[in-house]
C-alpha cells in the first residue's frame, strides 16, 4: 500500500483522521521517501490528494519539523497557488520549519508581505508567524524582516494586535525592543480588557530582553 493509498481522499474519507494517522506512522517510522511522495504530489492534478499531502506534512512538520525542514522552499511555492487550501496550508507547513531553515523564507520575502497583506485569516496568521521565526533565526534576516512586521502591527486591527504581538515577540532583540514596546502602548487604547492583558504580558516579556 502506497503512502498516497493511505491519505483520506485515497479510502474515501472526508475527515481529517487518517491523514492523522498516516502523520503519526511517518513521523515514527522517519520514513524521508513518503514523504518526499508526499511533497512531489503537492502539484498532483487531483487536488484532493493536494489537500491531504499538504495537511499530513504541516501534521508531520506539528510532531517533528526535522523530517520537512529540507521541503521549506517547496512549501513557499504554495504562497501563490490558485487553492486557497494550499496557500494556507503551505504557510502552516511553513510555521513548523521557519526557525530551522529560514533562508528560503527571506529569498522571498517581498512575497511573503504581498501575500500576508490581502490572504485570508490562517494565511496572514501563518505568515506573520513565519517571517517572524524566520526573523529570530538569524541577525542578517531579522534586520530585513522586523521593521516590516512593526509597521503590520502597528496597523492591523485591533483584535489581531495580541495575537500578533506574541507572534513577533520571538523575534524581538535589543535593539527593536523599545519600537516594538512604544507601538504595543499606543494599542493599547484600542483593545478589550482580556485584549490588553494578553498584550501588557508581551511587553513584560519583551522589556526583560
Amino acid at each position: 500500500m502506497s503512502v498516497l493509498d493511505k491519505l483520506a481522499c485515497s479510502l474515501g474519507r472526508r475527515d481529517e483522521v487518517p491523514n492523522q494517522e498516516l502523520a503519526r506512522d511517518l513521523v515514527k517510522s522517519r520514513d524521508t521517501a513518503a514523504i518526499r511522495v508526499l511533497v512531489d504530489n503537492l502539484w498532483n492534478t487531483n487536488k484532493d490528494i493536494r489537500f491531504d499531502c499538504i495537511k499530513t506534512l504541516y501534521e508531520i512538520g506539528y510532531q517533528k519539523p526535522e523530517l520537512i525542514t529540507g521541503h521549506v522552499a517547496e512549501f513557499a511555492k504554495l504562497i501563490t497557488d490558485k487553492e486557497n487550501r494550499m496557500v494556507w496550508g503551505g504557510m502552516l507547513a511553513l510555521t513548523t520549519v521557519a526557525a530551522l531553515n529560514p533562508g528560503p523564507i527571506f529569498q522571498n520575502l517581498g512575497l511573503f508581505q504581498k501575500v500576508i497583506q490581502k490572504g485570508s485569516v490562517i494565511t496572514v496568521d501563518g505568515g506573520v508567524k513565519a517571517l517572524a521565526l524566520a526573523a529570530s533565526a538569524d541577525e542578517k534576516y531579522r534586520s530585513s524582516i522586523l521593521p516590516w512586521l512593526l509597521d503590520f502591527l502597528a496597523t492591523v486591527r485591533p483584535k489581531s494586535v495580541a495575537q500578533y504581538a506574541e507572534s513577533i515577540l520571538p523575534a524581538v532583540d535589543g535593539a527593536h525592543k523599545q519600537e516594538f514596546i512604544e507601538i504595543l502602548n499606543r494599542r493599547l487604547t484600542d483593545l478589550s480588557p482580556s485584549q490588553t492583558a494578553r498584550v501588557k504580558k508581551v511587553i513584560k516579556v519583551s522589556e526583560t530582553r
